[in-house]
């Protein structure tokens, strides 16, 4: 074969790095700022004037027990689209007023207990509450559809599978979703993606909104983690054209735009207008990552301050014991806080997750012995958590187990987009 000249053999090179470099670019501003500019939300507006009403309702008819629920309904929906904790622990308020004046004999209002309280991440009071609706037996498969979510959390995966057993029906949208869900869970993200994907088929079939949504953030997440940028940015766009305010489907877009992309000014004008009209704590977290990424850390320092403000509210009570925990772990003066958040995440929720954090704070107070004990019994094989392998490989490294840490890196370095650039260089340095 002829050998290639100098000459070309670097205009090829200068190509390839051309090339490589447009593929980096997915997103486009033109794409998502019309989603950015803070208006009023017409949504959030009718679902304000929808608790208004049934709240009037109950000031005439205190006894009509289904109002609360509708009550409860509105609040739940308010949460979901501002964040705040407190509409959350007024849907609470209306569902236990509704279970109360039911006696707890009636499974819807049962379940839609379970479900505030799965989101509050009070996931054993859930339980006991969905078991008391398999008991009554009324709308049983959609009460089983929650048992296998809530056993799944708390890492009860024998039972959660016997649940997903039970509702198994093919073609039907809520078992494909769990079974993209399961699919996840044991590290088979091609089968997630591929369930969900039908589920997607489905729920345009049936052409409904609030589904269509749902079904698009989860596989933008799905695409994000198997390495499908584009898909994953063009499936948040597919949600917020339906929804305007859905602040998941921006987050997600600006975690594109940073780790993926590395344009840190950016990222950080996309959460800075998705704030202005939706607040949760965490958001402050992802700021103050991004401030670090880009060196500004006066920015990081005033996000994390922020942050610990927001949590302060006792009205999250433990759901947000697992950022807790992280951040406490990093600060040798607050050890015993993060130990006593991680006992009480293990309490909560047994996973291969929770005992991580446990493993996590041994491993940064110095106890890197504990910290592989804690791995080895409840953790290592269990998970394919990009997050907690990679802090398996720091505690296998600092036990001098190089071989198993390094055995993780190639993986590591492949989940790189979802770990976030902050974490390359650490990855590469096991």
């Amino acid at each position: 074969m002829k050998p290639i000249n100098q000459i070309a053999f670097i205009f090829l090179l200068l190509l390839t790095v051309s090339c490589n470099n447009e593929s980096k670019q997915v997103t486009n501003t033109q794409d998502y700022t019309v989603y950015l500019k803070t208006s009023e939300n017409e949504m959030l507006q009718l679902v304000k004037e929808d608790y208004l009403f049934w709240e009037k309702k109950l000031e005439k008819e205190p006894k009509q027990f289904p109002y609360f629920a509708k009550a409860a309904a509105s609040q739940s929906q308010m949460f979901n689209k501002t964040g705040h904790i407190d509409a959350l622990k007024k849907a609470e308020t209306y569902l236990i007023q509704a279970n109360d004046a039911t006696h707890y004999k009636k499974a819807g209002f049962l379940r839609a207990l379970a479900r505030n309280y799965v989101s509050q991440h009070r996931f054993k009071e859930a339980l006991t509450l969905l078991e008391k609706a398999e008991m009554n037996g009324e709308g049983l498969k959609g009460t089983q559809k929650m048992l296998f979510d809530v056993h799944l959390e708390i890492g009860n995966f024998e039972t959660a599978k016997t649940y997903l057993e039970q509702i198994r029906k093919n073609g039907d949208f809520d078992y494909l979703i769990r079974l993209s869900k399961w699919s996840d869970h044991r590290g088979n993200l091609d089968a997630a993606i591929t369930y969900m994907e039908q589920a997607k088929q489905i729920a345009e079939a049936s052409n409904m909104k609030g589904t269509k949504q749902w079904v698009y953030t989860n596989l933008a997440d799905y695409y994000g983690h198997a390495g499908k940028i584009e898909a994953s940015y063009t499936h948040y766009l597919k949600a917020l054209e339906l929804d305007p305010n859905d602040a998941y489907a921006k987050k997600g877009i600006a975690w594109i735009v940073y780790s993926h992309e590395k344009n840190a000014d950016e990222a950080l004008r996309i959460l800075n207008e998705i704030t202005k009209t939706y607040n949760a704590p965490d958001y402050h977290l992802l700021k103050a990552e991004i401030a670090e990424f880009k060196g500004d850390l006066k920015l990081k320092d005033e996000q994390i301050a922020l942050y610990n403000e927001t949590v302060n509210n006792p009205l999250y009570g433990d759901m947000y014991n697992t950022y807790n925990t992280l951040l406490y772990a990093e600060n040798q003066k607050e050890t015993a806080k993060a130990l006593k958040l991680a006992n009480i995440e293990i309490k909560n929720r047994p996973t291969p997750q929770s005992y991580d954090l446990l493993a996590w704070t041994y491993y940064k107070h110095g106890d890197v012995k504990e910290a592989l004990e804690v791995l080895e019994k409840h953790v290592i094989g269990k998970t394919s958590d990009p997050d907690v392998l990679f802090r398996i490989a720091k505690i296998y490294k600092a036990n001098g187990e190089l071989d198993k840490a390094r055995s993780l890196k190639q993986e590591l370095l492949e989940s790189v987009f979802e770990l976030g650039p902050l974490m390359e260089n650490e990855i590469k340095n096991i």
